[in-house]
């Protein structure tokens, strides 16, 4: 992405992380106070957050229109769509099929995560978004492996939802002063 471009897409992006952020956390507190087995709500809220993501994404592709990081965001569309509706199939199955699901999605959705931020990484703001990616693909192996476990949890899901909204947090932050710099 050229220095060119960074005054044009930063802000737009800026708002797209908090808002990213204040969805997160509150999504994550949601799904703590519901989670401990799934019902309505919590199977929900499992669907609503890969949509969100493709919203998001949506988003991100209008803002950055004729950059690099287009195919990786429609590649993160398809993705997050495909998990909301094996979601939507898992939340009848229990929570281990919830959690292959969340974790092949995490894994993913982290690498194409990596992908895009390394492309931007030139507008500034975007080693939060490196991190993040890398810790996705962590945790997602760490959620395929929680699934096998004795009594699976939906609770680290929603800490991973919190990690991931201080990350986009902390990266709209430095996006504010790139685009006050540029």
């Amino acid at each position: 992405m050229s220095t060119t471009e960074t005054p044009r897409i930063a802000p737009a992006l800026r708002q797209l992380y908090l808002v990213r952020f204040g969805f997160a956390v509150i999504w994550a507190a949601l799904l703590f106070a519901t989670g401990s087995d799934i019902g309505v709500v919590s199977g929900t809220l499992l669907i609503v957050y890969p949509l969100f993501d493709v919203a998001a994404a949506i988003f991100d592709l209008r803002t950055s229109r004729g950059t690099r990081p287009a195919a990786g965001l429609y590649v993160n569309i398809g993705l997050s769509l495909l998990t909301a509706i094996g979601l939507a199939v898992a939340v009848g199955s229990g929570i281990p099929d919830v959690l292959r699901v969340w974790g092949v999605w995490a894994i993913t959705a982290g690498l194409v995560q990596l992908v895009v931020a390394l492309g931007r990484r030139g507008m500034g703001g975007q080693l939060p978004m490196i991190l993040s990616g890398g810790i996705s693909v962590l945790a997602g192996a760490g959620f395929a492996t929680q699934a096998s476990a004795g009594d699976p949890s939906l609770t680290n899901l929603a800490g991973y939802a919190t990690l991931g909204g201080i990350f986009f947090l902390v990266s709209a932050l430095r996006l504010g002063r790139t685009a006050k710099e540029a």
